[in-house]
């Protein structure tokens, strides 16, 4: 069945998120349901000789650690391989030697967010500098694929988009990756 929204009002807005109450139809019923708006993701999977770049990084919401991909937020008019490829660099200091490729979409929050993330693949980079951003991140390494089963099972990777991709990427590469 389809949920039909009546209407919406804002219960807080800022340049990063946009908390909405939503009076909602769902059936017979009606649910006074809260939504979040907040900029689309972009993120990369950079592959090098069997390994994968990632960053070890503290979420104090949280207050965890793990391993996750180079990512960050779309602005607004921004193409997403140009976000996910900027992100990259920003966060890692290397750069894509080619065109990034899709990799993987994804909806982390369906039922409270109208967020959408774009993973790309991108193989051999080049490191180009330190990052810009290097508060981002406690380390940057290249992780051995055959390592990510057991990072995965031992909970050092449990963010929602970086999860997805690599077990997408541990499934096999989808054919456009080929």
């Amino acid at each position: 069945m389809r949920w039909t929204v009546n209407s919406e009002r804002t219960l807080y807005h800022d340049r990063w998120v946009h908390l909405l109450a939503a009076d909602v139809s769902a059936g017979e019923g009606r649910l006074d349901h809260r939504l979040i708006r907040s900029r689309d993701g972009a993120s990369v999977l950079a592959v090098d000789r069997g390994r994968v770049l990632m960053m070890w990084r503290h979420r104090f919401i949280t207050d965890s650690w793990g391993w996750e991909l180079p990512g960050g937020g779309i602005e607004r008019g921004e193409d997403p391989a140009a976000a996910a490829a900027r992100e990259l660099e920003e966060e890692t200091g290397w750069r894509a030697t080619a065109p990034l490729r899709p990799f993987i979409r994804l909806r982390p929050l369906p039922g409270l967010s109208t967020v959408r993330h774009h993973v790309f693949r991108t193989d051999s980079p080049a490191y180009a500098g330190p990052p810009v951003d290097g508060f981002e991140a406690e380390r940057i390494a290249w992780v051995p694929i055959a390592d990510l089963d057991g990072l995965i099972d031992g909970g050092d990777v449990s963010e929602g988009t970086t999860l997805a991709a690599l077990l997408r990427l541990l499934a096999g590469p989808p054919p456009e990756c080929r």
